[in-house]
């Protein structure tokens, strides 16, 4: 019977997914709850609300649901996957079954293509009658109409208006908690302002790092591409730089399947000229030749494929180029997508051509090339940028280093996170002794803690019917490891559970029975609670 409901979903979802579009819908919809943007906490808040009896409207900005797990990120981040319940966890053992799995007892048991992630979304979501409108983005100005502290409606960039009781921001980038008037930041705070060891900028970071001293410059005064001219501020010092972005990488080894990489069009390989110099200097420094592992770290996924993500000084982490994003327009961020794009094919192009490239490294880049069976209406590439960290919302709560380490316990908990405090370098400087340094690294274990339900809600005088599961209320240093996907599932089915409270019962999302939430969320699966010794092992997961 699963499969049956599993099959009827999916046919059920294409169908109804491609019968709704922009320009079909008439008269300005109401519902009880808008979710807008389809990530993987989307897909969960709306499937939960649904589940709940509610009516749910989903609005995509693009063309695909699953965000960065159908975008490319297929190894996503575990943590301790004890932590990792509810719906969250039925996503993944569907995913499984997919190919012919039974348990979810090994790491790789998790993973799957980004087509199969999406069939499984839209299987969900279709399941749950859950109305999806693709290809609507939030006009960019003046989207939000907003009184007496609750959002009444948004506008597309058609100028159609959704009207709904509550709404649910699930977007990576926050533009609907932007307009609303939240308060929110972004960026690195200083160490002072929540008494965060971790935050600011970071004294010794020796992952992902230049593994002995490289001149920064070429000549006396000319800087290599890709190193910034700012100086280095002291450390502990807060700043606007957030993690690097990158494509997340789906490559296959199987020749059928294979595509080479093309040159890119306007390929320049002078922009590579600090990665050739490493590359020249790597033998003598190393004691060995340079491998594809030295760039690029895979993990392997199903059918001959893997992802592909940074690994090392010189990777597929566009260092230094994600500051302007989360404040940038939408014809910037576009421009800043493509910036990146360009940047990771000629990277692969590079290593797989460029004569400086020892003959050994470009066979191991060349038998890798892009799968013909997925991303076809972009070439091939992932399409999804990954938006590590962008606007983050200063709600009810911040969470913060404490949370993550000491203060573990939450009396509103909706889910738990466990994994690393994991932040990608922001920077790459020149030191005053004239060599190059990547900066922002931070990988610090944790022990798994409580997600508190006051993270996803906004100040009661600010707003009073909006959820935030995505761009939670969380510092720099937090949210490094409450970014993760999984963690992004948990909150998004709390979210659309607590959504439907406060629709169902007329009353701002502050003041839903957090009891009650947590019953409903038990019920289903989700884990809430540290277990009676308050220790879990933390296993073992490829960096993010």
């Amino acid at each position: 019977m699963s499969i049956i409901r599993a099959i009827f979903g999916v046919l059920f979802s294409l169908t109804f997914f491609n019968s709704v579009s922009p320009t079909q819908a008439q008269s300005p919809p109401t519902t009880d709850i808008l979710v807008y943007g389809g990530t993987p906490a989307g897909v969960m808040t709306a499937y939960a609300a649904a589940r709940q009896g509610l009516n749910v409207v989903l609005l995509e900005p693009g063309n695909h649901l699953g965000g960065m797990v159908t975008g490319g990120l297929s190894a996503t981040d575990l943590g301790n996957p004890d932590v990792i319940g509810g719906y969250a966890r039925q996503y993944f053992r569907r995913v499984s079954t997919r190919y012919g799995r039974r348990s979810l007892d090994r790491t790789s048991n998790w993973l799957s293509e980004p087509h199969i992630a999406e069939q499984t979304f839209g299987a969900m979501l279709g399941e749950a009658m859950v109305k999806v409108v693709f290809g609507t983005r939030l006009r960019e100005q003046n989207g939000v109409t907003v009184e007496n502290h609750n959002i009444v409606a948004v506008t597309d960039e058609d100028g159609r208006e959704w009207r709904a009781k509550i709404f649910v921001d699930c977007s990576y980038d926050g533009d609907l908690l932007a307009q609303s008037g939240v308060t929110y930041t972004w960026g690195r705070e200083s160490a002072q302002t929540y008494g965060e060891s971790l935050a600011g900028v970071r004294a010794i970071t020796p992952l992902h790092q230049f593994a002995w001293p490289m001149l920064a410059y070429r000549g006396e005064h000319e800087l290599y591409p890709e190193i910034s001219a700012e100086p280095l501020q002291p450390p502990g010092s807060g700043d606007r730089n957030v993690q690097a972005f990158n494509y997340r990488l789906i490559l296959t080894d199987d020749p059928a399947n294979r595509l080479p990489f093309p040159e890119p069009e306007g390929y320049d390989p002078s922009r590579f000229a600090l990665l050739s110099r490493y590359l020249q200097e790597f033998q003598s420094h190393m004691g060995r030749a340079p491998n594809f592992k030295d760039f690029l770290y895979p993990v392997r996924i199903p059918n001959h494929k893997a992802d592909f993500n940074n690994n090392g000084p010189i990777s597929s982490d566009y260092i230094g180029h994600s500051r302007d994003y989360p404040e940038a327009s939408y014809a910037n961020k576009l421009r800043i997508r493509d910036e990146h794009l360009r940047y990771i094919q000629g990277l692969l192009y590079f290593l797989s051509h460029d004569p400086v490239v020892p003959a050994t490294l470009k066979e191991q880049v060349s038998a890798w090339g892009l799968p013909k069976d997925e991303f076809a209406d972009t070439d091939h590439w992932p399409r999804e940028i990954y938006v590590r960290e962008g606007r983050r919302m200063v709600g009810a709560y911040v969470v913060r280093q404490a949370d993550l380490q000491t203060a573990l316990l939450k009396p509103d908990s909706i889910g738990m996170g466990s994994y690393n405090s994991d932040s990608h370098n922001v920077q790459r400087v020149v030191l005053p002794d004239g060599t190059v340094r990547n900066e922002g690294d931070m990988q610090v274990p944790v022990q798994p803690y409580q997600i508190p339900y006051r993270s996803i809600t906004p100040r009661r005088e600010e707003m009073q019917n909006l959820l935030v599961p995505v761009c939670l209320s969380a510092s720099h240093v937090a949210y490094s490891s409450l970014r993760m996907e999984p963690q992004f599932m948990i909150v998004g089915q709390a979210a659309g559970v607590a959504a439907a409270l406060a629709a169902r019962g007329n009353i701002p999302v502050q003041d839903i029975p957090v009891a009650r939430l947590q019953s409903l969320l038990q019920k289903s699966g989700a884990v809430l609670d540290l277990p009676e010794d308050g220790v879990y092992g933390i296993a073992a997961t490829p960096p993010g």
